[in-house]
């Protein structure tokens, strides 16, 4: 019998615009795209960065595209650059 085993890792580098330290709290903004994974559902291995940038190594699912799964990633963890 056949198996198949697909494991999709991602490394993603999202920065702010013009390299600006905007960042103030890296840890919260850790902390607050840990949680948009958890409800995507998006397995987060590993999270660190800068006051300029976050790096994300994510595994996702075979199932997602991964285009949208960075979109989204992207766009909900730097909109809430303003309430960390």
């Amino acid at each position: 019998m056949a198996h198949t085993l697909v494991v999709n890792l991602l490394h993603c580098v999202f920065s702010t615009k013009n390299g600006t330290n905007l960042i103030h709290e890296p840890e919260k903004l850790w902390r607050y795209t840990r949680g948009i994974c958890h409800n995507v559902p998006i397995n987060v291995l590993a999270i660190g960065g800068t006051a300029n940038h976050v790096h994300v190594l994510i595994s996702v699912s075979p199932t997602k595209l991964v285009a949208h799964v960075i979109r989204d990633l992207g766009a909900n963890s730097f909109r809430s650059l303003d309430e960390v």
